[in-house]
């Protein structure tokens, strides 16, 4: 147990860092201040950080490639003391731009009756000002050798140069982390799967003609048997943990006067993957399906789900910690390494209008989150 006091002092520090944050406009593609503020804050309390575009790695250790003798070193056998599992802790620096409905000025960090208001400060500042007091008590006590920090940049639009750059710089340094956890609002629930997500805009093309008589191909018409098809659809496998793939269309356009057939209709189709199908599987099955044309959005947005038999699974249950599947997608589905994905703040909050954290749910962040790492140092 972590002494109240010592607890106190790190959620002050936290509040103070996410401060900071919320005061730097930093939506998506443009965090490079809020970077280098965080960047100057680590250094001052000691880390070493590795800069990446605009994520930084923050290590305890001299320099990255230290962390491929890490698991080098579990594999040693002997008087050689095993080291701890290779855990990477990551959560992101961006915010989506504020909603139009701002009551208040979305970067002024406003502290009232226990909640500190401001863009970001949910979604994800709570995460990151959270693991980073966690992982610098874990150090200060001597048990962060095993721990890597990645604040992530571009989460919120899938950036190339966000997590996708990371994984890809860690492997080819050699460095694959045993676990992961992802820090995300989830009320300090463990998710231990989220859905994917596959956008498919389909369009459907006729002939156009006069409606009076009845001339052409309508395109609407072509649509509408579409999308009858594709709510027809039942996908057979099964996920136990998320049940069905989940198919809606919702939206579609066709036409520009009343009597004119349509040559042309456009629909959206919104799925939500387990983790029992790739988004290219889907896309490709249903294409079979339709006479429409399916063009995808991107294929990159896969489902995660924690390995069955994952030591992870064991901790959360040995924390008393309540585990769900998340609705929402993270910066998850760009790691293969097993995970969970759990974090103070509430995901309702997220993208709102007048956003806010509360300072308990940050103190129990920082507390849950070294509760966690202590227990898997001893995997």
């Amino acid at each position: 147990m972590i002494a109240e006091e010592r607890l106190q002092q790190l959620t002050d520090s936290a509040i103070g860092i996410l401060k900071g944050m919320i005061a730097i406009p930093s939506e998506s593609f443009k965090e490079e201040r809020v970077a280098d503020y965080l960047e100057r804050n680590l250094k001052l309390c000691g880390l070493n950080v590795t800069r990446l575009h605009n994520n930084l790695l923050c290590h305890h250790k001299g320099s990255l490639e230290e962390y491929r003798n890490v698991q080098e070193n579990r594999n040693l056998q002997g008087t050689c003391k095993l080291a701890a599992p290779l855990v990477m802790l990551c959560a992101h620096i961006d915010t989506v731009a504020p909603a139009s409905s701002y009551s208040r000025d979305p970067y002024l960090p406003a502290e009232e009756e226990g909640r500190i208001y401001g863009l970001g400060s949910n979604d994800d500042g709570g995460c990151v000002v959270s693991m980073i007091e966690a992982f610098l008590h874990l150090g200060t006590i001597g048990s962060g050798e095993n721990l890597l920090l990645v604040l992530s940049a571009e989460e919120e639009r899938s950036g190339p140069k966000g997590m996708d750059a990371v994984v890809k710089h860690l492997a080819s340094l050699g460095i694959a982390p045993d676990y992961a956890i992802v820090g995300e609002p989830t009320g300090l629930r463990a998710a231990i799967g989220e859905r994917g997500l596959l956008v498919l805009d389909g369009l459907a093309e006729g002939v156009s003609g006069h409606a009076a008589r009845e001339e052409g191909v309508n395109a609407l018409y072509i649509a509408l048997e579409d999308i009858a098809r594709l709510r027809r659809h039942a996908f057979r496998k099964v996920s136990p943990l998320m049940g069905r793939v989940k198919l809606t269309v919702t939206q579609i356009e066709a036409g520009y006067a009343h009597n004119v057939v349509p040559d042309k209709c456009s629909f959206v189709v919104d799925i939500r993957p387990t983790e029992r199908y790739s988004n290219e599987e889907i896309w490709r099955s249903l294409q079979k399906r339709v006479k429409s044309k399916l063009t995808p959005r991107k294929l990159t947005n896969r489902s995660s789900a924690t390995p069955a038999g994952c030591k992870l699974l064991d901790i959360i249950n040995k924390c008393g910690i309540e585990s769900y599947v998340s609705p929402t997608t993270s910066d998850w589905m760009r790691i293969e390494t097993p995970a969970i994905k759990i974090g103070p703040g509430e995901s309702a909050r997220s993208h709102k209008a007048d956003e806010f954290i509360c300072r308990s749910e940050i103190m129990a962040g920082i507390e849950l989150y070294i509760k966690i790492l202590k227990e898997i140092e001893k995997v």
